[in-house]
């Protein structure tokens, strides 16, 4: 059951360490399939030595449908967000250093990075804390989000959502990068550079139509397939 889109998220999760975004079994990511079950990694299982059948199939509530691991403590938490966010497809949670880091000191990751810009489409909110395992960081992570594709959990880590495990994993490696360069920014102590709201608006609609298969070109596809379903019902 979904072997191609099992071995797609344990992908995803392996490219979270290459990227230095977790250590070990820490973070986890979940992808909504098109009949509403939902793909999670394993809890407290390290990704290089996963295969894709530990990955588990569940429901909308979190029964296990398929697999014989233990779902990610932090299910409840994911399956709240994909309840809450209906264009959201794949959450991803990771507890990148420098993101978080920032986290601790502002309120909000300013976004003045094209690249930040490009893949978590504004800056970076931070939410209140919310313990491990528990419901209240899903519902954090919803209520500060906004219209961005990624927030900080402060005193924890980051999720980043997106229409696809793609869009997703560009938000929180991207949020990364650009965390990096405001710490070395803020170090020097002088007066940041800002892009405007112009200049944001721009960046986030060049990535639209950025790759091979772009985000307007799957909106496209998705509009056409809604479309040929309200026809055949009526």
């Amino acid at each position: 059951m979904y072997e191609k889109e099992k071995q797609e998220v344990l992908n995803a999760a392996l490219k979270l360490d290459r990227y230095g975004l977790v250590a070990l079994s820490g973070g986890n990511v979940s992808a909504r399939m098109k009949d509403g079950l939902v793909l999670v990694t394993p809890s407290g299982m390290i990704y290089d030595d996963m295969v894709a059948d530990d990955v588990l199939v569940v429901d909308m509530d979190g029964n296990i449908v398929e697999g014989t691991r233990k779902a990610s403590v932090d299910t409840q938490a994911l399956l709240y967000i994909l309840k809450n966010m209906p264009k959201v497809n794949a959450v991803i949670h990771t507890h990148q250093p420098y993101a978080t880091g920032l986290g601790l000191v502002m309120d909000e990751i300013p976004c003045n990075l094209s690249t930040m810009a490009n893949a978590v489409e504004g800056p970076c909110h931070v939410a209140a804390y919310g313990d491990p395992g528990s419901l209240s960081m899903g519902v954090h992570a919803v209520e500060s989000i906004g219209d961005q594709l990624a927030v900080v959990l402060k005193h924890h880590g980051v999720i980043a959502v997106g229409r696809n495990l793609r869009q997703a994993l560009f938000s929180c490696v991207y949020l990364e990068e650009a965390a990096k360069t405001v710490s070395v920014a803020l170090s020097t102590g002088l007066p940041m550079a800002e892009m405007t709201d112009a200049q944001v608006t721009e960046a986030i609609s060049v990535f639209h139509r950025y790759g091979q298969h772009t985000l307007n070109e799957q909106d496209a596809e998705e509009a056409a397939a809604t479309a040929s379903a309200n026809v055949e019902q009526n």
